[in-house]
């Protein structure tokens, strides 16, 4: 009889199901889940609110800074300092447009559509007693003293955002029409009032210019799970990890109303590349003017 004390012993595995094998190997091939965050109206306003802004940005500081070498290099660039005055108005006009247009959406969506929940609850930018909440959380998030805040649909950072260009519109777009209308605003506002709207306009357009393409360019393409950019507001869609990470309690929502599948998108052709480059022109000639601001401060 054999002496089996030395042998090895085979190893006992549990038999490969052919069934799980397939659909674990369908999985692992399988392009991820895209979930539909914003549509067409959103992204054609935002890509329009950000050329206008920039439009409005380059042809203004030059007016504002007149007595710097590089202002007066860009004014040359677009024809004069007159050239670049009436354009500075053509990209006002535009994103007075766009701004009306958004009132007009979000009051038939209020007063047609009924849609209630644009005024309170997880889908409305109205400031909440969760975003308080949100940014005590996430502030001890970044001391390493908690956890990350469980995102609804809106960071409170997006809700800033969004209600500064409804501050934006009536300080720096108020106080433009005064400048652009002189004539008219004089007949009921004091004389000195053109001198006021000047200053106020100069100061809050650098604010605005500072803020976007620092803090707002930050928030949305330099975080460690954005970077180099978020393409959202350009393509539309997230994938299921980006929105089960970045806002679980908006994915538990989603999963527990069973909207997942009626939100499930396919990617446009060409948006994601288009988006790209229009991020990488925006946001590099903002850098840009950011620190023509900065040197004609310390210089």
């Amino acid at each position: 009889m054999q002496d089996t004390t030395d042998t090895p012993t085979a190893i006992q595995t549990e038999p490969l199901d052919p069934a799980a094998a397939i659909e674990t190997a369908e999985l692992a091939n399988r392009s991820p889940r895209l979930y539909r965050r914003f549509g067409k109206a959103e992204r054609i306003g935002h890509i329009g609110l950000g050329i206008s802004f920039i439009g409005l940005a380059i042809t203004g500081l030059p007016l504002l800074y007149s007595q710097e070498r590089w202002a007066s290099g860009l004014a040359q660039a677009m024809g004069g300092f007159e050239a670049m005055g009436f354009l500075h108005r053509f990209f006002a006009v535009v994103m007075i447009g766009l701004f009306v247009w958004h009132l007009a959406r979000v009051f038939r969506r209020i007063v047609v559509d009924r849609d209630w929940g644009m005024l309170w609850g997880p889908n409305s930018m109205v400031p909440q007693p969760r975003d308080a909440r949100e940014i005590y959380q996430n502030v001890r998030y970044f001391l390493g003293r908690g956890e990350r805040p469980r995102f609804e649909r809106f960071t409170y950072w997006e809700k800033f955002d969004y209600w500064a260009v409804f501050w934006g519109m009536a300080i720096i777009g108020g106080s433009g029409l005064i400048l652009w209308f002189p004539e008219f605003f004089t007949r009921f506002l004091p004389p000195w009032s053109l001198n006021l709207a000047a200053l106020i306009h100069g100061l809050e357009a650098v604010l605005a210019v500072g803020f976007i393409f620092t803090i707002h360019l930050f928030h949305n393409n330099l975080r460690a799970e954005k970077f180099p950019m978020d393409t959202v507001m350009f393509t539309g869609y997230v994938t299921e990890d980006e929105l089960r990470h970045e806002r679980p309690d908006e994915y538990e929502r989603l999963k527990r109303e069973g909207r997942l599948a009626e939100l499930e998108t396919q990617p446009a052709p060409g948006a994601l590349k288009a988006g790209r480059v229009y991020g990488v022109v925006v946001n590099s000639l903002g850098v840009m003017l950011v620190v023509l601001m900065l040197y004609a401060l310390f210089s």
